[in-house]
Protein backbone atom coordinates (compact mmCIF):
# COMPACT_ATOMS: atom_id res chain seq x y z
CA UNK A 1 0.00 0.00 0.00
CA UNK A 2 2.89 2.44 0.92
CA UNK A 3 4.25 1.61 -2.57
CA UNK A 4 1.16 2.66 -4.44
CA UNK A 5 0.56 5.54 -2.96
CA UNK A 6 3.86 6.88 -3.88
CA UNK A 7 4.28 4.67 -7.59
CA UNK A 8 0.41 5.34 -8.46
CA UNK A 9 0.20 9.40 -8.15
CA UNK A 10 3.67 9.10 -10.10
CA UNK A 11 2.07 7.24 -12.90
CA UNK A 12 -0.52 9.46 -13.15
CA UNK A 13 1.87 12.16 -13.51
CA UNK A 14 3.50 10.70 -15.82
CA UNK A 15 0.46 9.56 -17.92
CA UNK A 16 -1.14 13.46 -17.80
CA UNK A 17 1.79 14.59 -19.21
CA UNK A 18 2.48 12.49 -22.69
CA UNK A 19 1.69 14.42 -25.86
CA UNK A 20 -0.05 12.96 -28.95
CA UNK A 21 2.23 12.33 -32.02
CA UNK A 22 -0.09 15.14 -33.59
CA UNK A 23 -2.05 17.88 -31.81
CA UNK A 24 -3.44 21.12 -32.82
CA UNK A 25 -1.33 23.59 -30.25
CA UNK A 26 -4.05 26.24 -30.16
CA UNK A 27 -6.23 23.62 -28.31
CA UNK A 28 -3.76 22.86 -25.67
CA UNK A 29 -3.29 24.62 -22.24
CA UNK A 30 -5.79 26.99 -21.03
CA UNK A 31 -7.36 30.26 -22.03
CA UNK A 32 -6.41 33.55 -20.32
CA UNK A 33 -8.25 36.09 -21.41
CA UNK A 34 -6.40 38.68 -18.71
CA UNK A 35 -9.61 40.13 -16.95
CA UNK A 36 -11.16 41.64 -19.95
CA UNK A 37 -14.21 40.31 -22.17
CA UNK A 38 -14.95 37.72 -24.20
CA UNK A 39 -16.15 37.64 -27.37
CA UNK A 40 -19.64 37.74 -28.32
CA UNK A 41 -18.90 35.53 -30.83
CA UNK A 42 -18.64 32.50 -28.73
CA UNK A 43 -14.79 31.82 -30.49
CA UNK A 44 -13.07 30.53 -27.36
CA UNK A 45 -9.61 28.84 -26.94
CA UNK A 46 -9.78 25.24 -28.40
CA UNK A 47 -11.85 25.49 -30.67
CA UNK A 48 -8.80 24.86 -33.05
CA UNK A 49 -9.01 23.29 -36.59
CA UNK A 50 -12.67 23.30 -35.86
CA UNK A 51 -14.70 25.57 -38.33
CA UNK A 52 -16.55 29.00 -36.54
CA UNK A 53 -18.22 32.13 -37.72
CA UNK A 54 -16.27 35.02 -39.03
CA UNK A 55 -13.16 33.05 -38.13
CA UNK A 56 -10.07 33.10 -40.71
CA UNK A 57 -7.54 30.27 -40.90
CA UNK A 58 -3.93 30.62 -39.91
CA UNK A 59 -2.84 29.96 -43.21
CA UNK A 60 -5.21 32.71 -44.55
CA UNK A 61 -3.24 35.63 -42.97
CA UNK A 62 -0.61 36.26 -45.88
CA UNK A 63 0.16 39.67 -47.33
CA UNK A 64 -1.59 41.07 -49.92
CA UNK A 65 -1.39 38.54 -53.03
CA UNK A 66 -2.01 41.41 -55.31
CA UNK A 67 1.45 43.10 -54.28
CA UNK A 68 4.33 42.56 -56.72
CA UNK A 69 7.61 41.59 -55.03
CA UNK A 70 10.12 44.57 -54.65
CA UNK A 71 12.93 42.46 -53.68
CA UNK A 72 13.49 38.52 -53.65
CA UNK A 73 16.07 35.97 -52.58
CA UNK A 74 16.13 32.40 -52.55
CA UNK A 75 18.04 30.57 -49.62
CA UNK A 76 18.81 26.91 -49.71
CA UNK A 77 19.41 25.35 -46.58
CA UNK A 78 22.31 22.25 -46.62
CA UNK A 79 23.49 20.11 -43.97
CA UNK A 80 27.31 20.24 -43.98
CA UNK A 81 27.73 17.65 -41.21
CA UNK A 82 28.21 20.33 -37.96
CA UNK A 83 27.15 22.94 -39.43
CA UNK A 84 23.94 24.23 -41.71
CA UNK A 85 24.35 26.32 -43.95
CA UNK A 86 22.56 28.49 -46.07
CA UNK A 87 23.65 29.26 -49.76
CA UNK A 88 26.65 27.67 -48.70
CA UNK A 89 27.80 29.68 -45.89
CA UNK A 90 26.80 30.51 -42.16
CA UNK A 91 25.57 33.03 -41.22
CA UNK A 92 23.57 33.21 -44.16
CA UNK A 93 23.44 36.34 -47.12
CA UNK A 94 22.48 39.33 -45.47
CA UNK A 95 18.93 40.50 -46.79
CA UNK A 96 18.50 44.21 -47.62
CA UNK A 97 15.30 45.99 -48.33
CA UNK A 98 14.09 49.26 -47.76
CA UNK A 99 10.80 50.96 -45.99
CA UNK A 100 7.89 49.91 -47.76
CA UNK A 101 9.08 46.30 -50.00
CA UNK A 102 7.33 43.42 -50.81
CA UNK A 103 9.82 41.14 -49.56
CA UNK A 104 9.79 37.72 -51.20
CA UNK A 105 11.61 35.14 -50.34
CA UNK A 106 12.13 31.38 -51.44
CA UNK A 107 13.70 28.43 -48.65
CA UNK A 108 14.49 25.65 -50.28
CA UNK A 109 15.18 22.35 -48.32
CA UNK A 110 18.16 20.71 -50.14
CA UNK A 111 18.91 18.24 -47.52
CA UNK A 112 18.17 19.04 -43.64
CA UNK A 113 16.31 15.61 -42.76
CA UNK A 114 14.39 17.41 -39.90
CA UNK A 115 13.30 20.00 -42.29
CA UNK A 116 13.59 23.86 -41.81
CA UNK A 117 11.58 27.02 -41.67
CA UNK A 118 13.01 30.79 -41.40
CA UNK A 119 11.28 32.71 -39.06
CA UNK A 120 12.22 36.51 -39.47
CA UNK A 121 12.77 37.70 -36.40
CA UNK A 122 11.21 41.02 -34.70
CA UNK A 123 9.58 41.68 -38.61
CA UNK A 124 5.34 41.99 -37.65
CA UNK A 125 5.08 39.57 -40.34
CA UNK A 126 1.88 38.05 -41.45
CA UNK A 127 1.31 35.49 -38.98
CA UNK A 128 1.71 32.82 -42.07
CA UNK A 129 5.11 34.23 -42.87
CA UNK A 130 5.88 34.17 -39.58
CA UNK A 131 8.09 30.66 -39.72
CA UNK A 132 7.23 28.79 -37.09
CA UNK A 133 6.25 24.99 -37.59
CA UNK A 134 3.07 23.40 -36.90
CA UNK A 135 2.08 26.85 -35.60
CA UNK A 136 1.99 29.49 -39.12
CA UNK A 137 3.23 26.27 -41.40
CA UNK A 138 4.76 22.97 -41.75
CA UNK A 139 8.31 22.36 -41.69
CA UNK A 140 9.87 22.29 -45.02
CA UNK A 141 10.92 18.82 -45.42
CA UNK A 142 14.02 17.57 -48.29
CA UNK A 143 12.86 18.29 -51.79
CA UNK A 144 10.36 21.07 -50.53
CA UNK A 145 10.22 24.50 -50.59
CA UNK A 146 8.31 27.55 -49.00
CA UNK A 147 8.16 31.23 -50.22
CA UNK A 148 7.70 34.02 -47.56
CA UNK A 149 5.86 37.34 -48.33
CA UNK A 150 5.70 40.52 -45.77
CA UNK A 151 6.07 43.83 -46.60
CA UNK A 152 9.26 45.59 -44.98
CA UNK A 153 6.99 48.03 -42.90
CA UNK A 154 9.34 48.87 -40.05
CA UNK A 155 12.99 50.62 -40.40
CA UNK A 156 15.72 48.26 -38.66
CA UNK A 157 18.13 45.80 -37.99
CA UNK A 158 17.08 42.28 -37.80
CA UNK A 159 17.95 38.37 -38.62
CA UNK A 160 16.17 35.58 -39.71
CA UNK A 161 16.67 31.98 -38.13
CA UNK A 162 14.93 28.32 -38.14
CA UNK A 163 11.90 27.59 -36.04
CA UNK A 164 12.24 24.30 -36.78
CA UNK A 165 14.40 22.08 -33.83
CA UNK A 166 15.25 25.39 -33.42
CA UNK A 167 17.50 25.17 -30.45
CA UNK A 168 19.90 22.67 -32.74
CA UNK A 169 19.31 24.35 -36.06
CA UNK A 170 20.48 28.04 -34.93
CA UNK A 171 23.29 26.45 -32.84
CA UNK A 172 24.50 25.03 -36.25
CA UNK A 173 24.12 27.74 -38.47
CA UNK A 174 20.69 28.31 -39.89
CA UNK A 175 20.65 31.82 -39.71
CA UNK A 176 21.20 35.34 -41.13
CA UNK A 177 21.00 39.10 -40.87
CA UNK A 178 17.89 41.45 -42.66
CA UNK A 179 18.15 45.35 -42.53
CA UNK A 180 15.10 47.39 -43.62
CA UNK A 181 16.33 50.78 -44.67
CA UNK A 182 14.14 53.81 -44.29
CA UNK A 183 12.77 55.23 -47.22
CA UNK A 184 14.96 58.93 -47.07
CA UNK A 185 17.94 57.87 -45.23
CA UNK A 186 20.39 59.89 -43.48
CA UNK A 187 24.17 59.55 -44.98
CA UNK A 188 25.91 57.51 -42.81
CA UNK A 189 29.66 56.73 -44.21
CA UNK A 190 30.04 53.15 -42.99
CA UNK A 191 27.04 51.01 -41.83
CA UNK A 192 28.34 47.53 -40.53
CA UNK A 193 26.01 44.52 -39.80
CA UNK A 194 27.89 42.32 -37.01
CA UNK A 195 26.26 39.25 -36.18
CA UNK A 196 27.40 37.83 -32.69
CA UNK A 197 27.58 33.55 -32.89
CA UNK A 198 28.87 30.90 -31.12
CA UNK A 199 29.92 27.38 -32.86
CA UNK A 200 30.45 25.17 -29.61
CA UNK A 201 32.79 26.91 -27.81
CA UNK A 202 34.17 29.27 -30.51
CA UNK A 203 32.71 33.10 -30.75
CA UNK A 204 32.14 34.54 -34.17
CA UNK A 205 31.51 37.72 -35.72
CA UNK A 206 29.83 37.03 -39.04
CA UNK A 207 31.07 34.00 -39.02
CA UNK A 208 34.79 35.07 -38.55
CA UNK A 209 37.04 34.37 -34.70
CA UNK A 210 39.61 36.43 -33.68
CA UNK A 211 39.36 40.59 -34.89
CA UNK A 212 37.73 41.96 -38.13
CA UNK A 213 39.04 44.79 -39.77
CA UNK A 214 36.05 47.30 -41.18
CA UNK A 215 37.91 50.28 -43.53
CA UNK A 216 37.05 53.84 -42.10
CA UNK A 217 38.44 57.04 -42.64
CA UNK A 218 39.37 59.59 -39.80
CA UNK A 219 36.04 61.33 -39.29
CA UNK A 220 33.62 59.11 -40.80
CA UNK A 221 30.34 58.60 -38.98
CA UNK A 222 29.73 54.89 -38.84
CA UNK A 223 26.23 52.80 -38.02
CA UNK A 224 27.32 49.41 -36.33
CA UNK A 225 24.61 46.84 -36.08
CA UNK A 226 25.17 44.26 -33.50
CA UNK A 227 22.61 40.97 -33.84
CA UNK A 228 23.25 38.51 -30.84
CA UNK A 229 22.30 35.28 -32.63
CA UNK A 230 23.37 33.52 -29.35
CA UNK A 231 21.62 31.85 -26.48
CA UNK A 232 22.70 34.31 -23.40
CA UNK A 233 23.91 37.80 -23.30
CA UNK A 234 26.10 39.67 -25.64
CA UNK A 235 28.14 42.69 -24.36
CA UNK A 236 29.33 44.79 -26.79
CA UNK A 237 32.04 48.49 -25.42
CA UNK A 238 33.57 50.44 -28.46
CA UNK A 239 36.97 51.49 -26.45
CA UNK A 240 37.72 54.93 -25.65
CA UNK A 241 35.02 56.36 -28.07
CA UNK A 242 32.21 58.14 -27.12
CA UNK A 243 29.00 56.56 -28.91
CA UNK A 244 25.52 56.69 -28.90
CA UNK A 245 22.39 53.88 -29.10
CA UNK A 246 20.68 54.87 -31.85
CA UNK A 247 17.84 51.74 -32.02
CA UNK A 248 16.98 48.75 -29.87
CA UNK A 249 15.46 45.60 -31.89
CA UNK A 250 14.65 47.89 -34.92
CA UNK A 251 13.12 51.11 -33.04
CA UNK A 252 15.31 54.26 -33.55
CA UNK A 253 15.88 55.66 -29.73
CA UNK A 254 14.51 59.08 -29.16
CA UNK A 255 17.07 61.88 -27.99
CA UNK A 256 19.85 58.89 -28.04
CA UNK A 257 22.60 60.57 -25.18
CA UNK A 258 26.30 60.06 -25.35
CA UNK A 259 27.67 57.07 -23.62
CA UNK A 260 31.60 56.84 -22.68
CA UNK A 261 33.18 53.74 -20.82
CA UNK A 262 29.87 51.58 -20.36
CA UNK A 263 29.11 48.54 -22.16
CA UNK A 264 26.18 47.51 -24.26
CA UNK A 265 24.38 44.27 -23.12
CA UNK A 266 22.70 42.97 -26.14
CA UNK A 267 19.64 40.17 -25.18
CA UNK A 268 19.84 36.53 -27.21
CA UNK A 269 18.04 37.40 -30.15
CA UNK A 270 17.96 41.30 -29.38
CA UNK A 271 19.96 43.92 -31.85
CA UNK A 272 20.94 47.36 -31.24
CA UNK A 273 22.56 49.69 -33.49
CA UNK A 274 25.58 51.92 -31.96
CA UNK A 275 26.54 55.19 -33.54
CA UNK A 276 30.19 56.87 -33.60
CA UNK A 277 32.87 59.25 -35.14
CA UNK A 278 36.30 57.41 -36.39
CA UNK A 279 39.16 59.08 -34.29
CA UNK A 280 42.58 59.72 -35.72
CA UNK A 281 43.57 56.33 -34.02
CA UNK A 282 40.55 54.94 -35.25
CA UNK A 283 38.21 52.41 -33.20
CA UNK A 284 38.22 49.12 -31.23
CA UNK A 285 34.83 47.49 -30.59
CA UNK A 286 35.44 44.75 -28.13
CA UNK A 287 32.46 41.88 -27.62
CA UNK A 288 32.25 39.23 -24.91
CA UNK A 289 32.73 35.41 -26.57
CA UNK A 290 36.59 36.97 -27.49
CA UNK A 291 35.97 38.51 -30.53
CA UNK A 292 36.31 42.29 -31.62
CA UNK A 293 35.86 44.69 -34.42
CA UNK A 294 38.24 47.70 -35.65
CA UNK A 295 37.38 50.38 -37.55
CA UNK A 296 39.65 52.29 -39.28
CA UNK A 297 42.77 51.95 -37.00
CA UNK A 298 43.38 49.93 -33.93
CA UNK A 299 44.44 52.22 -31.22
CA UNK A 300 44.68 49.72 -28.66
CA UNK A 301 46.18 46.65 -30.52
CA UNK A 302 44.72 43.90 -28.07
CA UNK A 303 41.56 43.52 -26.64
CA UNK A 304 40.08 45.75 -23.59
CA UNK A 305 39.19 44.86 -20.22
CA UNK A 306 35.00 45.27 -20.35
CA UNK A 307 33.28 48.21 -18.29
CA UNK A 308 31.81 47.14 -15.15
CA UNK A 309 28.42 49.59 -15.69
CA UNK A 310 26.14 49.08 -18.74
CA UNK A 311 23.80 51.14 -20.05
CA UNK A 312 20.39 51.18 -18.46
CA UNK A 313 17.53 51.57 -21.42
CA UNK A 314 15.33 51.94 -18.59
CA UNK A 315 16.35 55.49 -18.26
CA UNK A 316 18.33 56.00 -21.74
CA UNK A 317 17.32 58.78 -23.81
CA UNK A 318 14.47 61.12 -24.10
CA UNK A 319 10.85 60.48 -23.17
CA UNK A 320 8.15 60.61 -25.28
CA UNK A 321 4.57 59.92 -25.16
CA UNK A 322 3.54 56.55 -26.63
CA UNK A 323 1.58 55.48 -29.77
CA UNK A 324 -1.25 53.80 -27.64
CA UNK A 325 -2.80 54.38 -24.17
CA UNK A 326 -1.09 52.53 -21.55
CA UNK A 327 -2.79 53.32 -18.39
CA UNK A 328 -5.98 51.76 -18.65
CA UNK A 329 -5.16 48.52 -20.50
CA UNK A 330 -7.51 45.89 -21.67
CA UNK A 331 -6.30 43.18 -20.88
CA UNK A 332 -3.71 42.65 -18.28
CA UNK A 333 -1.79 39.29 -18.38
CA UNK A 334 0.72 37.65 -15.82
CA UNK A 335 3.86 35.81 -17.08
CA UNK A 336 5.26 34.00 -13.94
CA UNK A 337 8.36 32.25 -14.80
CA UNK A 338 10.21 29.17 -12.11
CA UNK A 339 10.93 25.63 -12.52
CA UNK A 340 9.85 22.55 -10.40
CA UNK A 341 10.34 18.58 -11.14
CA UNK A 342 7.47 16.89 -12.77
CA UNK A 343 7.47 15.24 -15.92
CA UNK A 344 7.42 16.70 -19.88
CA UNK A 345 5.97 14.36 -22.33
CA UNK A 346 6.39 11.42 -19.88
CA UNK A 347 10.50 12.60 -19.50
CA UNK A 348 10.92 13.13 -15.42
CA UNK A 349 13.43 16.38 -14.50
CA UNK A 350 13.47 20.12 -13.46
CA UNK A 351 11.38 21.68 -16.16
CA UNK A 352 10.56 25.10 -16.40
CA UNK A 353 7.17 26.52 -15.18
CA UNK A 354 4.73 29.65 -16.83
CA UNK A 355 2.28 30.68 -14.02
CA UNK A 356 3.06 27.02 -11.78
CA UNK A 357 2.08 25.14 -14.76
CA UNK A 358 4.35 22.37 -16.70
CA UNK A 359 3.95 22.68 -20.79
CA UNK A 360 1.21 22.24 -21.48
CA UNK A 361 -0.97 22.90 -18.81
CA UNK A 362 0.30 26.83 -19.77
CA UNK A 363 -2.21 29.96 -20.34
CA UNK A 364 -2.84 30.56 -24.19
CA UNK A 365 -3.14 34.42 -24.37
CA UNK A 366 -6.08 35.66 -25.55
CA UNK A 367 -6.71 39.06 -27.18
CA UNK A 368 -9.15 40.71 -29.25
CA UNK A 369 -8.05 42.98 -32.20
CA UNK A 370 -7.61 46.62 -31.14
CA UNK A 371 -6.67 45.40 -27.41
CA UNK A 372 -4.08 47.09 -25.41
CA UNK A 373 -2.47 44.34 -22.76
CA UNK A 374 -0.31 44.90 -20.34
CA UNK A 375 2.34 41.58 -19.44
CA UNK A 376 3.88 41.58 -16.25
CA UNK A 377 6.49 38.93 -16.22
CA UNK A 378 7.89 38.17 -13.46
CA UNK A 379 11.39 35.57 -12.75
CA UNK A 380 11.47 34.05 -9.96
CA UNK A 381 13.78 31.33 -11.48
CA UNK A 382 17.24 30.78 -10.91
CA UNK A 383 18.34 32.00 -14.63
CA UNK A 384 17.83 34.77 -16.47
CA UNK A 385 15.40 34.43 -19.63
CA UNK A 386 15.23 36.40 -23.11
CA UNK A 387 11.87 36.63 -23.16
CA UNK A 388 11.06 36.94 -27.56
CA UNK A 389 7.03 37.77 -28.42
CA UNK A 390 6.81 36.81 -31.70
CA UNK A 391 4.77 39.32 -34.34
CA UNK A 392 4.69 42.43 -31.68
CA UNK A 393 6.64 44.75 -30.09
CA UNK A 394 5.89 45.90 -26.35
CA UNK A 395 6.68 49.18 -24.63
CA UNK A 396 8.95 48.59 -21.21
CA UNK A 397 6.45 50.32 -18.54
CA UNK A 398 8.84 49.36 -15.19
CA UNK A 399 11.46 47.15 -14.30
CA UNK A 400 10.59 45.76 -10.26
CA UNK A 401 8.30 48.52 -9.91
CA UNK A 402 10.22 51.68 -11.23
CA UNK A 403 8.95 53.09 -14.20
CA UNK A 404 10.68 53.84 -17.08
CA UNK A 405 11.89 57.69 -17.77
CA UNK A 406 14.05 57.64 -20.61
CA UNK A 407 13.38 57.10 -24.74
CA UNK A 408 10.59 54.49 -25.22
CA UNK A 409 12.01 51.50 -24.90
CA UNK A 410 10.61 49.01 -27.95
CA UNK A 411 11.27 45.29 -27.24
CA UNK A 412 10.86 42.15 -29.23
CA UNK A 413 13.74 40.48 -27.07
CA UNK A 414 13.74 41.29 -23.22
CA UNK A 415 16.31 39.98 -20.63
CA UNK A 416 14.73 39.73 -17.65
CA UNK A 417 17.26 38.65 -15.19
CA UNK A 418 16.59 36.42 -11.91
CA UNK A 419 14.46 37.99 -9.37
CA UNK A 420 13.12 40.76 -11.90
CA UNK A 421 10.07 41.72 -12.85
CA UNK A 422 8.95 43.70 -16.30
CA UNK A 423 5.48 45.35 -17.43
CA UNK A 424 5.14 45.48 -21.03
CA UNK A 425 2.68 47.04 -22.94
CA UNK A 426 2.09 45.20 -26.12
CA UNK A 427 -0.88 46.90 -28.47
CA UNK A 428 -2.50 43.80 -30.62
CA UNK A 429 -2.47 44.73 -34.05
CA UNK A 430 -0.98 41.61 -35.93
CA UNK A 431 -3.88 38.80 -36.09
CA UNK A 432 -2.71 35.19 -35.42
CA UNK A 433 -1.07 32.64 -32.88
CA UNK A 434 2.26 33.98 -31.87
CA UNK A 435 5.28 32.34 -30.28
CA UNK A 436 6.38 34.64 -26.76
CA UNK A 437 8.85 32.03 -25.18
CA UNK A 438 12.73 32.28 -23.90
CA UNK A 439 14.89 32.92 -26.40
CA UNK A 440 17.52 30.79 -24.59
CA UNK A 441 16.66 28.10 -27.04
CA UNK A 442 16.84 25.18 -25.16
CA UNK A 443 15.07 26.67 -22.37
CA UNK A 444 12.02 26.38 -24.96
CA UNK A 445 12.44 23.03 -25.44
CA UNK A 446 12.43 22.88 -21.68
CA UNK A 447 8.82 24.41 -21.28
CA UNK A 448 9.31 27.45 -20.97
CA UNK A 449 7.00 28.59 -24.16
CA UNK A 450 3.32 30.50 -24.36
CA UNK A 451 1.18 31.92 -27.07
CA UNK A 452 -0.69 34.66 -28.08
CA UNK A 453 -3.78 34.13 -29.73
CA UNK A 454 -6.31 36.38 -31.20
CA UNK A 455 -9.86 35.53 -30.60
CA UNK A 456 -11.40 34.70 -34.52
CA UNK A 457 -8.05 32.86 -35.45
CA UNK A 458 -8.10 29.03 -36.13
CA UNK A 459 -5.27 27.04 -36.54
CA UNK A 460 -3.74 25.86 -39.98
CA UNK A 461 -1.42 23.16 -38.99
CA UNK A 462 -0.03 20.69 -36.32
CA UNK A 463 2.67 20.10 -34.15
CA UNK A 464 4.45 16.51 -34.98
CA UNK A 465 2.47 14.70 -37.23
CA UNK A 466 3.75 13.71 -40.94
CA UNK A 467 6.19 16.81 -41.37
CA UNK A 468 7.52 15.90 -37.62
CA UNK A 469 6.50 19.46 -37.20
CA UNK A 470 9.06 20.56 -33.85
CA UNK A 471 9.16 24.81 -33.65
CA UNK A 472 11.64 24.21 -30.14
Amino acid sequence: MATLTVVAPLGWMWQSSLLPDSYDLAAMGYADWGGGPRPESGHDHGSGEGEGPGEVAVADLVADPALTADVTAELVVRDEGDRVTVNGSTPGPLLRATEGDLVEVTLVNEDVADGATLHWHGVDVPNAADGVAGVTQDAVMPGEEFVYRFVAEQVGTYWYHSHQVSHEQVQQGLFGGLVVDPADPEPVDVDEVALVHRYGGAGTLNGAEGTTAIEAEPGDDVRLRVVNTDNGVATVWPAGVPFRVLAVDGTEVNGPDEVTGEAVAVPAGGRVDLGFTVPEEGVRVDFSGGTSLTVGSDPTGRRTPAPSTVVDLLHYGAPADPPFAVDDPDRRFDYVIDRRPGFLDGRPGMWWTVNGGLYPDVPMYMVEEGDVVVFEIDNRSSDAHPMHLHGHHGLVLSRDGEPATGSPWWVDSLEVGVGETYEVAVLADNPGVWMDHCHNLPHATEGLVAHLMYAGVRSSFRVGGDHGNHPE
